[in-house]
């Protein structure tokens, strides 16, 4: 997703989206500890979709 389609979403949708992520997060981090992940690169995907995620949330939040 790029950063045009998340600052279109909602910030309920956002959160929810933000939510699956750090659950993925939370797996490929297991994955790693017991060297299961074979493709190291989307956990720092993964990391910088959160934090663009949550800038988008505090951009929003500032707006209002």
């Amino acid at each position: 997703m790029n950063t045009k389609e998340m600052r279109a979403k909602s910030p309920e949708d956002l959160n929810k989206e933000l939510l699956d992520l750090r659950r993925s997060q939370f797996s490929m981090r297991m994955q790693v500890a017991t060297q299961q992940l074979s493709k190291t690169t989307e956990l720092g995907r993964v990391k910088r979709e959160i934090a663009q995620i949550k800038t988008i949330l505090t951009e929003k939040a500032k707006a209002q």
